[in-house]
C-alpha cells in the first residue's frame, strides 16, 4: 500500500504586497489573497487525492505577523484535514522563526511541528515503514549547514527528510543552512523535502530531491505558474512525483514589439493580441501581467508622455479579456534620433542626444544615482532586489538604462510642449 503526501514550501501567507506598481483597488485585493487561496487549493488537493500527510518546508508565514485573523485561517484549513485524519509535518524556516503567530497557534495533534533539534517520526502504511526527519530554524538566520545535526536514516523505512535551505547558494537568496546536493544524495535518505528558495527544482541521483518553489508567487519577479509536489512511495520503495498547479495568480512578462506602428489605436490593439496570447499560454485563473513595449515608433514621445492613458487602454483591454490584469506598463523603446523620420535639425531630438550623453557621463550624478540605488536595495528583501541585475556589470547596466529613460522621459515632453500638445 503506497505513501502518500504533498510537499509544500515558502506560502508566506498574508506577504504584504511587494509591488509598488499595484494601484488597482481589485488587483491589489486578489494579489493580496492569493496566497491564502493558494493554502486552500493546497488543501483541496490533499483532500481529493487522500494523502497521508501535508509536508510545510518551512514560511509557511511571512515574518513578524501578529495579526488573529491569519491564524484563525491557518486553524480552519488546518482542522479539514485533521477531521479526515492526514497529518501535517512542518518545519519553520526563516520567516516562520520570527512570527508571533507561530509560537502562539495551539495545533491539532495531527499536526507535527518539528523543533529546534533533530527529529524523527515513524509511521507505517500497510507493509511500508515511513520515517520522517525534520528540523525547524531556531532562530531568523542559520547560517550554519543543518544536515550534519540530522539523524541517521532508519533501517528498513523509507527516510523523508525536511530541511529549510539555500542549497548551495542562489541569487536573489540569503544563505540559510547551506549544504550542497551531494551531500543530500549521500545521506542515506529517499526523498529530500526542501524549501527556502522560491523557484521550483529537482536533483535527481540516488535520493529524489525536490525544492517545490512557492505556491503563489508575490510580484513580478516570482512569475510563471506555481506548483506543489504530489509525492507516491509505492510498496517497492521507488518514489513518483507529480507537479500540480496552485497559483491562482499568475505573474509574467509580455513583451510588445511597437515598430513600425504609428497610430495610438494600432498600438492599443498590438498590446491586446499580445494580453490575449499570453492569456491562452496561462495555466493559473488569473494573469497578472507587466507588459514592455519596445521597437522604433514614432508614438514613443506621445507613450513616453501619456503612458498612463495606454495603461487604462491596456487595462480595458484586459478586462474584454477576462481575469487579465494590467499590473505595470514598461516603455523600452530605440532612441527617438535613431528613427528614420527623425531630423537631424530637429532641436528637441539634439537635446535628448545630448542629455542622454552627459548624464550618463557625468561621472558625479551617476555616483549620486549609484548610491541611492544601493540604498533603495538595501531596504528590499533580499529575492526583490534581481531588477537591478544579479552583478556589478549588471547594475551599472540598469543605471544606464534609469538615466538613459529618464532623459528620454524629459524630452518626450518637451517634444509634446514643442508641438502644442497639451
Amino acid at each position: 500500500m503506497a505513501y502518500r503526501f504533498v510537499h509544500t514550501a515558502d506560502l508566506h501567507l498574508d506577504s504584504p504586497l511587494r509591488s509598488l506598481a499595484l494601484r488597482n483597488a481589485e488587483l491589489a485585493d486578489l494579489v493580496s489573497d492569493a496566497s491564502r487561496q493558494a493554502l486552500v487549493a493546497i488543501v483541496d488537493l490533499c483532500l481529493e487525492e487522500q494523502v497521508d500527510a501535508l509536508v510545510i518546508a518551512g514560511d509557511l508565514y511571512d515574518g513578524e505577523q501578529t495579526s488573529m485573523k491569519t491564524a484563525r485561517f491557518l486553524a480552519s484549513q488546518l482542522e479539514r484535514l485533521h477531521r479526515v485524519g492526514i497529518c501535517v509535518f512542518k518545519i519553520r524556516g526563516n520567516h516562520d522563526a520570527m512570527s508571533k503567530i507561530a509560537k502562539e497557534l495551539v495545533m491539532a495533534d495531527t499536526v507535527k511541528i518539528f523543533g529546534g533539534h533533530a527529529e524523527i517520526v515513524e509511521a507505517t502504511k500497510g507493509s511500508l515503514s515511513v520515517a520522517i526527519h525534520g528540523m525547524s530554524f531556531a532562530k531568523p538566520h542559520a547560517p550554519d549547514p543543518l544536515l550534519p545535526k540530522f539523524k541517521p536514516p532508519v533501517a528498513g523505512a523509507v527516510n523523508i527528510g525536511i530541511m529549510h535551505t539555500s542549497l548551495a547558494g542562489s541569487a536573489g537568496h540569503d544563505v540559510y543552512a547551506p549544504c550542497s546536493v551531494f551531500d543530500l544524495h549521500a545521506s542515506g535518505f529517499d526523498y529530500w523535502a526542501l524549501g527556502h528558495l522560491h523557484q521550483r527544482s529537482q536533483h535527481p541521483g540516488a535520493a529524489t530531491i525536490i525544492m517545490p518553489g512557492m505556491p503563489q508567487g508575490r510580484d513580478i519577479n516570482e512569475s510563471g505558474v506555481k506548483t506543489v509536489s504530489l509525492v507516491t512511495v509505492a510498496d517497492d520503495r521507488t518514489v513518483t512525483v507529480e507537479e500540480r498547479r496552485t497559483s491562482i495568480a499568475q505573474f509574467e512578462r509580455v513583451d510588445v514589439d511597437l515598430t513600425g506602428v504609428d497610430d495610438w489605436r494600432d498600438a492599443a490593439m498590438a498590446i491586446e493580441a499580445a494580453l490575449a496570447a499570453q492569456r491562452d499560454r496561462t495555466a493559473s485563473p488569473h494573469l497578472v501581467a507587466r507588459l514592455r513595449l519596445s521597437g522604433r515608433t514614432p508614438l514613443s514621445w506621445q507613450l513616453r508622455r501619456d503612458i498612463d492613458l495606454m495603461q487604462a487602454e491596456a487595462e480595458q483591454r484586459g478586462d474584454l479579456i477576462g481575469r487579465t490584469w494590467i499590473e505595470k506598463l514598461e516603455l523600452a523603446f530605440e532612441a527617438p534620433s535613431t528613427l528614420a523620420d527623425a531630423s537631424a535639425a530637429d532641436p528637441v531630438v539634439g537635446l535628448a542626444a545630448l542629455m542622454r550623453d552627459e548624464v550618463i557621463a557625468h561621472s558625479g550624478f551617476r555616483d549620486d544615482i549609484r548610491e541611492m540605488v544601493r540604498d533603495l536595495l538595501a531596504d528590499l528583501p533580499a529575492e526583490s532586489r534581481a531588477f537591478a541585475g544579479h552583478d556589478e556589470a549588471g547594475f551599472e547596466r540598469f543605471i544606464d538604462n534609469l538615466l538613459a529613460n529618464g532623459a528620454e522621459d524629459i524630452a518626450a515632453r518637451m517634444k509634446a510642449a514643442d508641438r502644442g500638445e497639451s
